[in-house]
């Protein structure tokens, strides 16, 4: 029995010995590892320490104390942790090690100097913590060259290294200082932050439940404060993996798209100013954000950049960032776009947009109700087409020439940029008055480019004006009753380039209470090369033009009424006397007319018909005898009118 407790007692000791001498050889391979992660950083040029090591063997925790990391030979970054606790640690394989949960408590990581505006900038997290991680045992080299580019590759791709099932921080606070730039300093401080399902440089999801903004900015020598708010920031879909491939300079041949968020919304949101200015919105929401690697040269972009941001760049410089700029943003494609309920306050008053969106190239925004110094502006929608910010920042570059007016064909260049724009449901004062001026739609599209001039184009308007009294050419119609002009236009061009002919069509001109016109005009052997912003080449062009067929119409709504009502008043006559005296005064030139061209006889017949019966139609047509240049026609029209009459076929006819 006694040996039995002898033995017994010997087994537990060498137990406990083994037992004692592994976790020692554990808490040594550990400190090793640790020490051979902390050595990398140092050989590269950076520095590297910590505090107290500890390892417990029976519930597989790792615990660092005091870590400060400086990495590189020129340090932009400095990364201090206060403690690392690692709970159920493993090591996978050679490389890489796994862990049930990592709690990291005060992490400060403070950059200096960053980018071209030398931005000093700090994160500071009090508490994160990860469950499920895996990662690798040994980090990659730091860069040493300083660039901000391969500062941001690295830290991305350290983030797809690693993988777990949730990271959450109760609080990150970013502050930054951009010291006498424009950017001026403050910080943002996020709360609830929280990611799901980290694997291989993606995410599913990510939240914070607030940030909360404080600014100080200099604008023009003044101080103001930004103070703000933003909630629910909510990211679907995450791929770092587009933003590593994007800036990695082996891929600068690579055209395709790769999907960086699927999803990205926040809100609500406000904003306040010291000065009394305030922005707030229900929400913003983009989707299917996606980078093309062979435009998306941020690199570049920043090497453009003029190094001393106290002075404005020089017009070449400018020139250069804007052609960046465009290109980064051909590299970027966005699916769509979404602001919300949208409200800007200022001393003066508070103007309201209900919507900003983006879909499929068109800007639109939608929902204004804004003051105006003479009163209330209100705007249903205002959209642009086709609409493109790269070619809008191309364009605008080409503008920028000191010392010289921007050519034609620069100008002309907008139509590159756009397909049309539509403004629809406003209503606005008119001038200094009460009245109000209001527009049902505005638009204006145009395509079939050539060269910078559209070939193609097509005009709808329809609005209402009052009638101005300061205007002597409105007196008569104010005379009569009309106080209001109600307008409806629509207004077609194009040019057949198989045929080389052009058609004004559809025209027509509709003035509420006065009359509807209707017109429809040909030309022929029109060339390509007239569409030319080089008058030379232009007037050149123009002498092939040959005249084609013309028709018009006219519908009296009123307009001959309100003609003869005032011809009566002033002459003090009958209105039938005075609609007799009109058409009289039409007929007096019948037989000049007519000696030149028989057909115009007819023509003046139906004028004068026209007149003193109110509330016919009017139809004339004309047609060309004969080939008639347009150019020879249009100076014979000055000269001669009845010769250049004489060139067509006339038709008119007035009906009820």
């Amino acid at each position: 029995m006694k040996r039995i407790l002898i033995g017994l007692i010997a087994v537990v000791v060498l137990a406990a010995a083994g037992w004692f001498g592994f976790s020692l050889y554990a808490k040594h391979r550990a400190t090793a590892e640790i020490e051979a992660a902390f050595e990398q950083i140092r050989a590269s040029g950076g520095k590297a320490s910590h505090g107290k090591i500890e390892f417990d063997l029976m519930s597989r925790t790792l615990t660092i104390d005091d870590i400060a990391v400086t990495p590189g030979s020129q340090p932009q970054a400095q990364v201090k942790i206060a403690g690392i606790k690692g709970t159920g640690v493993r090591q996978i394989d050679d490389s890489r090690f796994s862990a049930d949960s990592i709690d990291i408590t005060g992490l400060d990581i403070a950059l200096d100097q960053v980018g071209p505006a030398k931005v000093k900038a700090s994160y500071k997290v009090p508490q994160l913590t990860l469950r499920d991680y895996a990662g690798p045992l040994h980090t990659g080299a730091a860069p040493a060259n300083g660039s901000l580019i391969e500062l941001y590759r690295y830290v991305l791709g350290q983030y797809a290294s690693v993988k777990a099932s949730s990271l959450t921080a109760p609080t990150l606070t970013l502050s930054f200082d951009s010291g006498s730039g424009p950017g001026g300093s403050g910080d943002v401080t996020y709360s609830g932050l929280a990611i799901q399902n980290l694997k291989h440089g993606k995410i599913d999801a990510m939240k914070a439940d607030r940030a909360v903004i404080s600014i100080d900015v200099k604008q023009k020598g003044k101080q103001d404060k930004l103070t703000g708010e933003l909630s629910n920031i909510i990211v679907n879909d995450f791929d770092a993996t587009a933003i590593i491939d994007a800036l990695d300079p082996k891929t600068s041949s690579d055209e395709t798209y790769h999907r960086v968020y699927r999803q990205v919304s926040a809100g609500p949101y406000a904003l306040r100013s010291a000065q009394g200015m305030r922005v707030d919105f229900d929400g913003f929401a983009m989707e299917d954000i996606d980078v093309q690697p062979s435009k998306f040269r941020l690199a570049e972009l920043f090497a453009a950049l003029p190094q001393d941001q106290s002075a404005p760049p020089t017009p070449a410089q400018a020139r250069e960032i804007m052609e960046k700029l465009a290109g980064f943003y051909e590299g970027l494609r966005i699916g769509k776009a979404e602001v919300s309920k949208i409200s800007v306050g200022t001393p003066q008053g508070t103007g309201k947009v209900n919507a900003i969106r983006y879909r499929e190239g068109e800007f639109a925004i939608e929902g204004v109700d804004t003051p105006a110094p003479q009163g209330q502006f209100k705007m249903e929608r205002f959209a642009l087409k086709s609409f493109s910010a790269a070619n809008l920042m191309r364009w605008t570059a080409g503008l920028a020439t000191p010392g010289r007016a921007p050519s034609p064909d620069q100008m002309l260049g907008l139509f590159g940029v756009l397909a049309g724009a539509e403004i629809k449901g406003v209503t606005a004062p008119y001038k200094t008055t009460k009245k109000l001026v209001t527009i049902d739609t505005l638009s204006l599209d145009w395509g079939q480019l050539i060269g910078s001039i559209p070939s193609q184009a097509h005009v709808v308007a329809k609005f209402v004006t009052p009638t101005d009294p300061s205007d002597p050419k409105q007196l008569p119609l104010l005379a009569v009753g009309i106080d209001k002009l109600a307008i409806d236009l629509d207004l077609g061009a194009a040019w057949t380039e198989s045929s080389n002919d052009f058609a004004l069509t559809p025209a027509t001109l509709d003035i509420g209470g006065i009359g509807k016109a209707q017109l429809r005009v040909t030309l022929d052997n029109v060339p390509r090369e007239v569409f030319s912003s080089d008058p030379a080449q232009l007037m050149g062009q123009a002498a092939r033009i040959e005249a084609g067929a013309l028709e018009f119409s006219l519908r009296d709504n009123g307009g001959v009424e309100a003609a003869a009502t005032q011809y009566a008043r002033g002459k003090n006559v009958s209105r039938d006397a005075a609609r007799q005296a009109l058409a009289d005064s039409v007929r007096v030139h019948r037989e000049e007319i007519a000696a030149a061209n028989p057909d115009a006889g007819a023509a003046v017949d139906a004028i004068a018909s026209f007149v003193e019966t109110p509330g016919q139609t009017l139809s004339i047509k004309l047609s060309p005898r004969a080939k008639a240049p347009l150019m020879q026609l249009m100076q014979l029209l000055q000269t001669d009118p009845q010769s250049a009459l004489a060139q067509f076929r006339i038709e008119a006819s007035t009906g009820l």
